[in-house]
């Protein structure tokens, strides 16, 4: 009698975004007989959702930086033991992973846990994730973890509308399409047919063949690489990270003493989304020709290379 497949899913939410990804990504492995095991990584203290404005530039500094929060211990009993491939389903904070998910990728138990098993890193995000995903790399490098897939599933609305509807989603809970604005987030179509990644996973639990997973995904468009974008996310990463340091120097987490960098942080944030970014888009157009032969090694390096 053959021995039941089974899947570990580890995710983390606010919105509830994640969870529909993974439910959504797992119904083809449940509905072909996989045993789908869902451990939720839980912070100590939870996120505030939807966010006060203060609330939401407090995680800036540790979110870019790495610098973990606590999060209860996760449950690796069970099922969960015996996996025979682990899901990660989260999200990018400030061009970089969550701090749940970065706070899960350090923990000693996760990591011994995780040692030698294919991983696949789901990550439902507004737009950018080329940083995100060069984290959980180095994660999984230093881990000794088999990374053998990534998805991206992003809000496709122009990146300075997308701005407008995560602002009013995260600070007051609306997601839905107005007259003037379309729905935060991830579509509730393209979650609906990241079922199709499952299928492709499903085919490789089957056969074995994880060197190929990546590929496979592409294939069907699990990682969509938008060049303008990732010029923004690699300059503003560099920069984001000096402004992070800025920050801290001030005091950790909730210290009072870092209000006032945090405002001027903010300040800058929008003023380079709506006066400086279009500028930015518009060398960049200028300096594509140029440009082409790095991007094309840079959509490779981002989306195809797991290790």
């Amino acid at each position: 009698m053959a021995r039941t497949l089974t899947v570990a899913v580890f995710y983390y939410t606010q919105t509830g975004q994640a969870l529909a990804i993974a439910r959504s990504l797992c119904a083809p492995l449940e509905a072909a007989g996989c045993r789908v095991v869902k451990r939720e990584i839980r912070p100590v203290t939870a996120y505030p959702y939807p966010w006060s404005s203060e609330a939401f530039f407090q995680v800036f500094p540790e979110s870019r930086l790495g610098i973990a929060c606590a999060i209860e211990p996760v449950d690796l009993s069970g099922a969960v033991a015996e996996a025979d491939l682990v899901l990660v389903v989260g999200q990018s904070w400030y061009l970089s992973l969550s701090t749940p998910l970065h706070a899960f990728f350090q923990s000693p138990e996760v990591r011994a846990y995780l040692h030698g098993r294919p991983v696949v890193f789901v990550n439902g995000c507004r737009n950018m994730w080329v940083m995100t995903q060069s984290e959980t790399r180095r994660y999984l490098r230093e881990i000794g973890a088999r990374y053998v897939g990534f998805i991206e599933l992003h809000d496709k609305a122009p990146n300075l509308v997308s701005v407008l509807t995560i602002i009013r989603w995260l600070f007051y809970g609306r997601k839905e399409a107005t007259r003037l604005l379309p729905a935060a987030g991830v579509s509730q179509r393209d979650v609906a047919d990241a079922d199709r990644f499952g299928l492709i996973i499903l085919r490789t639990l089957y056969d074995g063949q994880w060197e190929q997973l990546q590929e496979r995904l592409m294939r069907e468009g699990a990682v969509t690489f938008i060049p303008q974008l990732y010029f923004i996310e690699r300059n503003g990463y560099r920069m984001w990270g000096r402004w992070a340091h800025f920050v801290r120097h001030r005091g950790g987490a909730g210290d009072p003493r870092r209000q006032g960098r945090l405002r001027l942080f903010k300040a800058y944030l929008f003023f380079v989304l709506y006066a400086v970014s279009p500028f930015g888009l518009l060398f960049y157009g200028l300096t594509y020709p140029l440009r082409r032969a790095a991007l094309k090694k840079a959509r490779r390096e981002v989306c195809l290379k797991l290790s």
